[in-house]
């Protein structure tokens, strides 16, 4: 057994989780608008499903609004049916014949209280993530202890430095939970 394979495979799961926890975190409305809230929204372009970045370009023009520009001006209403029929997103747009403007509301005291609630619940199933890759690190370590591919001081320190990596992950998860956090309190 090879301990820095180990310490690498360890390593990468940690990154795997956290990459898996920013993904989520970008899921996460804070009441500003932001392109990647229509990531989800499939438009029905030319008799075919399609994805909303495949019929048009969509930015964020001010801190509350969408703007969506279709590429084929005869996709307009199919935008903004396919936002409009998005339960999930609940939002209202608009058309002015050239582009698909949709007004992002801001968010209630009670609806941050629950999107805070979904963010401490993604905070923990990457915890659970990470404790599950440091489990599986430690057994290895200890299946070799117990095979005698590995000394007793090996050992203590390959899980040392798997704890030191362990803590390093919880740390940077905890900070940008706090910040994701923030800015959905701030109002």
């Amino acid at each position: 057994m090879n301990p820095n394979q180990v310490l690498n495979d360890a390593d990468a799961k940690f990154n795997r989780a956290a990459e898996h926890f920013d993904d989520e975190l970008k899921k996460i409305r804070t009441g500003r608008a932001h392109p990647g809230m229509l990531d989800g929204v499939v438009v029905m372009a030319y008799g075919t499903p399609m994805p909303l970045i495949q019929v048009g370009t969509v930015t964020a023009p001010e801190a509350q609004l969408l703007q969506i520009t279709p590429f084929d001006p005869s996709n307009l209403q199919a935008i903004a049916a396919a936002i409009r029929d998005n339960p999930t997103l609940g939002l209202n747009p608009s058309d002015d014949g050239r582009v698909v403007r949709v007004p992002v509301p801001s968010l209630t005291e009670e609806r941050r209280c629950d999107i805070a609630k979904q963010l401490n619940g993604k905070v923990e199933d990457c915890m659970i993530a990470l404790r599950g890759a440091r489990h599986d690190a430690l057994d290895q370590i200890n299946k070799a202890k117990k095979d005698k591919d590995m000394g007793e001081d090996d050992a203590k320190r390959l899980t040392a430095q798997i704890e030191d990596l362990m803590n390093k992950q919880k740390q940077a998860v905890e900070s940008a939970s706090k910040t994701k956090e923030a800015e959905i309190m701030k109002v």
